[in-house]
Order: C-alpha cells, then sequence, then structure tokens
C-alpha cells in the first residue's frame, strides 16, 4: 500500500526530530480505580463471583427501588488515568521532552503518578479525580468524582507554579496540548488568561503547535461550547491549532456550526473536518471515529482507514493515543496522510498490547499491519 510506504519513509527521515522536541501537556488527572460488582462472595480476597452484565447489575439495583441495597465493589488495579497524563504518557514513548502540568495531588503526589510525575517533571496543581470503573462482560459503566477539578483556575496556576515559571515552561515549549475541557469548569478562563498573560510575555519567534481535545461535550451547554470554540482561535495568532474530535464530537460540534448531519463515509469525514475547520479558522482539525480518521489542513484533507481491532486487550485512552500520534507527526513534520497513519497505528498498537508504543515500535506496526 503506498500511503504506508510514504508514512515509513517519512518516519525513517523525521524520527529522529522527535527528541529535539519538548512538549508541555496538561491539565487533568485521575486515579482509574477497576471494580468488579460482586454477586456473591464465597470467601476472602479473590473468592467471590462478579455480576456478570450490566443488565444483571441494572436488576440488582432496581430490585432494591423503596428498599436498600449493598453492593461490594471489589478493586482490581488501580492505575492513573486522565486523558492528560495518558497522552503524556505516550508521546514521552514517542521520544519527546515532556513537562506534565496538572491535576496529581495538592499536598503530595499520588502514588501512582509518582513514576510518571518524575518523568515528566510535573507540576502539580490539585487532587486528582478519581474513577471507579465498574467491569462487566458486554461494557463497563465509570462512576467518577471530579470535584477537585474545581481548583484547577490561572489564580491556583499562579500560586503553583507562578506566573513567571508558567511564562517559562510556555516559551520553552513546541506544543501545549491542553486536554479534557468537559470536566474543568474553569478551564475556558483559563485559556483567556493563557492568552492575555502568558503567551504575549513568550518570544514570538519560536514556532508554537497548541493541541485541544473537549473530551465528551455533550454534559455541558451549547453555549460553553461555542464560547471555547471561539477562544481555540485566538489561539492561532500565537501557532497552529490541532483540534482532535472522536466522531461523536465532531458530530456535535458540526451541527452547533449550523451544518446538517452527514452519513459517516470516508469522503464525509474529511468533508466534516473540513467545514468545521474553516469555520472555526483553525490549522488543523482532525476526526477520529474507531475505524478510520480524517484531518483537514491548509494542504486540504487527508484520510487513513485504520487497524481495527476485534478484540481489544484495552480501549480506554485509544483516544488519547490517536492524539498522540498525531500531534506528534505534523510536530516532526509529517504530511498529514503520514500523520493520520502514525496516530491509527498508535492507538491500534495500544489497544492490541495496553503498551504506548515508539516511534520505532510504530515503524515496525505499520510495516506488517
Amino acid at each position: 500500500m503506498e500511503y504506508k510506504t510514504q508514512t515509513l519513509e517519512e518516519l525513517q527521515e523525521k524520527s529522529p526530530l522527535a527528541h529535539s522536541k519538548k512538549a508541555l501537556v496538561g491539565i487533568d488527572g485521575f486515579v482509574d480505580v477497576i471494580v468488579h460488582p460482586v454477586d456473591q462472595r464465597s470467601g476472602p480476597g479473590d473468592q467471590f463471583k462478579a455480576i456478570p452484565t450490566i443488565t444483571d447489575f441494572a436488576n440488582r439495583i432496581g430490585s432494591a427501588a423503596g428498599k436498600s441495597a449493598n453492593i461490594e465493589m471489589a478493586p482490581i488495579v488501580e492505575k492513573l488515568g486522565g486523558n492528560g497524563p495518558i497522552m503524556a504518557n505516550a508521546q514521552s514513548a514517542h521520544g519527546l521532552d515532556v513537562r506534565y502540568l496538572g491535576a496529581l495531588g495538592r499536598d503530595a503526589i499520588h502514588h501512582v503518578f509518582h513514576e510518571f510525575a518524575e518523568k515528566t517533571h510535573a507540576i502539580s496543581i490539585a487532587d486528582p479525580g478519581v474513577t471507579h470503573a465498574a467491569e462487566f462482560n458486554d461494557g463497563k459503566i465509570m462512576f467518577g468524582t471530579m470535584a477537585s477539578l474545581d481548583e484547577i483556575t490561572y489564580e491556583r496556576l499562579c500560586e503553583l507554579p507562578g506566573e513567571a515559571q508558567l511564562i517559562q515552561v510556555f516559551n520553552e515549549s513546541d506544543l501545549i496540548a491542553m486536554v479534557n475541557w468537559t470536566m474543568i469548569p474553569f478551564l475556558t478562563d483559563v485559556f483567556n488568561s493563557f492568552l492575555e498573560k502568558v503567551l504575549p510575555a513568550c518570544s514570538q519567534d519560536k514556532a508554537r503547535t497548541f493541541f485541544f481535545d473537549l473530551a465528551d461535550p455533550e454534559k455541558r451547554s451549547e453555549a460553553d461550547l461555542l464560547e471555547v470554540l471561539s477562544v481555540f482561535s485566538k489561539f492561532e495568532a500565537f501557532g497552529k491549532v490541532i483540534l482532535g474530535l472522536n466522531l461523536r464530537e465532531a458530530e456535535q460540534v458540526d451541527a452547533l456550526l449550523g451544518f446538517s448531519p452527514l452519513p459517516n463515509t470516508p469522503e464525509n469525514l474529511q468533508t466534516m473536518a473540513a467545514r468545521i475547520r474553516e469555520k472555526l479558522k483553525l490549522d488543523t482539525v482532525v476526526i477520529h471515529p474507531v475505524a478510520d480518521a480524517a484531518c483537514a489542513t491548509a494542504e486540504g484533507t487527508a484520510y487513513a482507514a485504520g487497524p481495527y481491532c476485534e478484540k481489544p486487550k484495552i480501549t480506554t485512552g485509544a483516544g488519547d493515543h490517536f492524539n498522540s500520534g498525531f500531534v506528534t507527526a505534523r510536530l516532526i513534520g509529517l504530511s498529514p496522510e503520514a500523520a493520520l497513519t502514525v496516530a491509527v497505528a498508535t492507538s491500534g498498537f495500544y489497544v492490541r498490547t495496553a503498551v504506548s508504543p515508539s516511534l520505532d515500535d510504530l515503524a515496525e506496526f505499520i510495516a506488517t499491519w
């Protein structure tokens, strides 16, 4: 396939540049606790039978209406989570020099982030949210606690790390990626403060890329979403903006901007990316459904089919890995089509292995998928 050959040639030429690029990634942080709801317990520890399906779980809850119930959630594993940490981990695996700014612990770094915080020289500004992910044979239900993310404000950033250090970190970064807008109530205000107070104080000679990800904005109002989309456009004055959307987010944004819905085809995916890009006046819009991806840039539109995996080892974080692959590829100078191929490969490698791939891993994966 010609696109694979072209991608491999571009990767071979440009991948050494990754080590020279500095990324600042933020701004959330979650502790993910994977749990199995207990149906029947026969002894301590793992001696229990789990509730097998979401329907069974719903029936168990429904049977308690007008009464009460106690359902044990047996912890299986506790791990690092959040869109920002997962993306930052993936970019670090690509070879970028990554600095993390986000909610990893207010008074002390939470233990699930210790290695990550050390690797990314992290600046922690609040306690992480906590997600209890109840896993079933037919899916998962996530119960989130995220009040601590309300503390992510510009005033808090001026306390830790301080406005001067914030300007310094922004100034030296080739990439500034801020993700999970939906779950952080004051993030639009933070973005406006970056535009008014931080970026004007940075060197204007450096070529910067900004990446934004909404993270399921259905729970936010249309007015909030329109406001932040207009704020993204303002970052174009200080560099090139990439907006990343999954298919559901893209359809929501597309409709909000006044466009008629389109069936999901490769051609329509490119059309949607192009018209969102033009309406918002952004450098790049990239859209990633499960099995493929498309983007629109000043060079036109591009499309790539992905290495779809019927039985993934992991799915949480697949979109963050796609984003990492695309942004890293564009940062080191790959063409839009090659960047899409790297992005779907990054996600495809991750869901098969639960490991964030290096660029060498991706070259081998692309050559053999």
